[in-house]
């Protein structure tokens, strides 16, 4: 049987170490870390997940602040808050939560945020210094697929890593981190030929496609990690949705270690959300 990666116990583990930063932040009397959240507009899983970020923060000591807009504000409203988010000292890390409404240009509202305070990592000045090797802020769901991991293997130097998935949010950046953690990293798809073999080679598999149960039991060599960041609704026999991965999960039993669904990659990424926050704020001050 495969070890099975506890996301949320790595997460909890995660959250014990940023609160325990926070508090020592504070004794130096500094300003506790805060975490302001934009919403736009009235998305029901963009509710969920605010209230999850904010109940999150509370959880480690942290500051949080929230600026829920109507639907109808226009991006150069949005992109006026977003300036004196950057401008104050009490905030040391901003989200703007997506999707926003059509009439406003996500790239926009992403450029507008101070690059030092975007711990969500997807500015293009924390992107390039991913892809150069220069520091800034890495995304928070790769980040969390790394630390879930050397949660199994803390040298990942001289592995073979298959990530399949090529978006900006997961797909590019796990690539770009396993390369700096030393693997030889080949960059899969949907469309990618004779994907099974390439799976076959590989000593980790990262499924960010969106395909439920993508890959399966016999592409998975013996031994290898699997880290599932594929979250898909799927018909139930009980005629109830369930959710399941990109991975097979039943069939890769032979792996190494593999991550869950639910309850693997999906915890890391507050997690790492309110670490991202932390460091801002020490690099801040």
């Amino acid at each position: 049987m495969a070890e099975v990666i506890d996301g949320r116990a790595i997460a909890r583990a995660l959250d014990e170490q940023t609160k325990a930063e926070v508090e020592a932040f504070v004794a130096a009397g500094k300003n506790r870390p805060g975490l302001t959240v934009i919403l736009v507009g009235d998305d029901p899983a963009s509710e969920v997940y605010v209230r999850h970020k904010v109940k999150a923060c509370e959880r480690v000591g942290m500051r949080s602040t929230e600026h829920r807009l109507p639907a109808k504000t226009t991006q150069k409203e949005l992109l006026g808050l977003i300036d004196r988010v950057n401008a104050s000292e009490h905030v040391h890390g901003i989200l703007v939560q997506v999707p926003l409404p059509d009439h406003i240009d996500e790239r926009a509202v992403i450029d507008a945020i101070d690059p030092a305070k975007d711990v969500d990592g997807f500015h293009p000045v924390n992107v390039g210094r991913l892809s150069t090797g220069t520091g800034g802020i890495w995304p928070c769901t790769p980040f969390g697929c790394i630390k879930l991991l050397h949660s199994v293997e803390p040298d990942l130097t001289g592995l073979d890593a298959l990530v399949i998935g090529r978006s900006n949010i997961v797909g590019k950046p796990v690539a770009m981190m396993l390369i700096a953690e030393g693997c030889t990293v080949t960059v899969a798809h949907s469309k990618t030929r004779n994907l099974p073999e390439k799976a076959r080679q590989a000593d980790i598999i990262v499924a960010a496609v969106g395909i439920p149960e993508l890959v399966k039991g016999d592409w998975v060599k013996e031994g290898a990690i699997v880290i599932d960041v594929g979250i898909n609704r799927t018909p139930g026999k009980d005629g109830k949705d369930k959710l399941v991965g990109d991975v097979a999960y039943d069939e890769v039993q032979h792996a190494r270690a593999v991550t869950p669904v639910p309850g693997g990659v999906g915890p890391m990424t507050i997690a790492v959300l309110l670490a991202n926050t932390v460091q801002a704020a020490k690099a801040l001050h």
